[in-house]
């Protein structure tokens, strides 16, 4: 059937949609037919109780996992079961519940790894293209400084990155998705193990990579405060599938979520993703 008018805008608004997706472990359903769609130029919560499959559903959208059945389209695309360095380059990136850095490198060196390609990665550029390999680092450096300096940690860019803070490392992480100009960044997790003052920071840079570059952010999240200063629509998952989207008071309102979270009806509503 030929796409309507309607339908066209509809996925131009859509970044991401997962249509019915399955994931099955043996017996076990982690994801057990979830839909949902991601727009364009959001800040997406994604919350729900542990064990509801929300890293697993990343993991398939990622490439990571392949689904058991479903599909996920970016853009208009299906991407489904696409590796997780084809997607790297289509500007869907992930990143990890816990950050993975090359510990003896500085930070500014964490950076400059980031984008492949780079011309003296070939014998043959090694030896015949040394002025290009010169002004690529120079470019590359000047670029690594300008994420630093907007992430706040420009201080730390000689420092050795497995000697800086965890919150630390996850500016350093978001750092990364800035070197290749990511479209779409899904967090894990971001929050844990970050104190407060960092987590205000994270959360500052995630709104202005949001509103001046345009990113398309994903976020799972226990802490609720975090949830609601930067996201809306939120997404609440529970086995397996999508229980309830809208704003987080809608969502904290909705007694199938308290249930999901608590199992004890509307008297407990205060307590959801504490």
């Amino acid at each position: 059937m030929a796409s309507t008018g309607e339908d066209m805008v509809h996925e131009r608004e859509h970044m991401i949609v997962i249509d019915d997706v399955h994931k099955h472990f043996g017996g076990f359903h982690a994801v057990d037919g979830a839909s949902l769609s991601i727009d364009r130029g959001s800040i997406t919560g994604l919350i729900g109780p542990n064990g509801a499959g929300k890293t697993t559903l990343f993991n398939v959208i990622a490439g990571v996992l392949k689904p058991t059945s479903g599909q996920v389209h970016m853009d208009g695309e299906d991407i489904t079961g696409l590796l997780p360095h084809t997607l790297f380059h289509k500007g869907l990136l992930r990143t990890f519940q816990i950050a993975h850095e090359f510990h003896s490198m500085s930070c500014r060196e964490n950076l400059m790894m980031v984008p492949g390609g780079q011309s003296g990665e070939t014998l043959w550029n090694t030896w015949f293209g040394r002025k290009r390999i010169a002004d690529e680092e120079r470019a590359l450096r000047a670029k690594a400084d300008e994420v630093l300096e907007f992430l706040t940690i420009e201080h730390l860019s000689d420092q050795k990155a497995g000697q800086i803070s965890g919150g630390q490392k996850k500016l350093l992480e978001l750092g990364r998705t800035m070197m290749v100009d990511a479209k779409i960044v899904f967090l894990d997790e971001v929050g844990a193990g970050v104190n407060r003052t960092l987590l205000n920071t994270i959360g500052d840079a995630i709104m202005r990579l949001n509103q001046e570059r345009g990113y398309t952010f994903v976020v799972i999240e226990h802490d609720m405060d975090f949830i609601g200063r930067l996201c809306d629509p939120v997404i609440c998952m529970a086995e397996g599938r999508v229980l309830a989207t809208g704003t987080l008071d809608e969502i904290k309102a909705n007694e199938q979520v308290i249930e999901a979270y608590l199992g004890t009806g509307l008297k407990n509503k205060d307590q959801v993703g504490a």
